[in-house]
């Protein structure tokens, strides 16, 4: 698929080495989401981080809705908060200093676009965070902690939303739990969402279209 396709969302062609190892990926994506599936260390990561703007690839261009965000020839290598991108980590990165509340509005605050996505108060609502406000990430379900790290990314303003294996780490309930709100922000929000997984069977459920990432 050209990386230049109409009707791309987010169109990618990196390489970046690491070590021995040479990532390189190529893909353009449309609205809804798209899974990067393929094995541990494959480099499913380093490709969020480089649309991220947290990895800096050795090459290549990155558009995000019509917007180029970096391009090595053309010199264009735009800030990490300047690119709309809402990032979930594998391991949440909640302020665990700061209660719900506060790790919330530390994405309000942080929002890009004239209009937010979602308002606090609907942010809260959505996610089902209202009994949570008031206590600390350490008293927090993996599931609980997994929705106020996507409420925090969600209340930034972003226009594409970056999940790093949200599932990983939950046991069946949470992970069904967290897979019907990302099912409700891919349909009800239609925030175009790339999705980083080596599970086959939820990429079949969550994802409109796979890349798949082999070393």
């Amino acid at each position: 698929m050209s990386c230049d396709d109409a009707g791309a969302v987010v169109s990618v062609d990196v390489a970046l080495a690491r070590g021995q190892h040479t990532i390189a990926v190529r893909f353009a994506a449309p609205a809804g989401l798209t899974a990067l599936l393929g094995p541990s260390g494959a480099g499913k990561t380093s490709v969020l981080d480089m649309i991220a703007g947290l990895l800096r690839p050795d090459r290549g261009r990155i558009t995000v809705a019509g917007e180029v965000l970096f391009d090595r020839a053309a010199g264009i290598d735009r800030a990490p908060e300047a690119r709309g991108c809402g990032y979930v980590f594998q391991d949440l990165r909640l302020f665990p200093h700061r209660r719900v509340r506060d790790n919330l509005l530390y994405g309000w605050r942080r929002a890009q676009r004239a209009r937010p996505l979602l308002g606090f108060d609907e942010a809260v609502a959505f996610l089902g965070l209202g009994a949570l406000l008031d206590r600390l990430p350490e008293t927090l379900s993996g599931g609980e902690a997994q929705r106020v790290a996507i409420g925090r990314a969600l209340l930034s303003g972003p226009r594409l939303l970056l999940l790093d294996e949200p599932l990983s780490s939950l046991d069946p309930p949470r992970r069904r739990e967290i897979m019907r709100v990302i099912e409700r922000i891919r349909d009800e929000l239609r925030l175009p969402i790339l999705y980083v997984s080596h599970d086959r069977e939820e990429v079949a459920r969550l994802a409109g279209m796979v890349v798949r990432i082999d070393r």
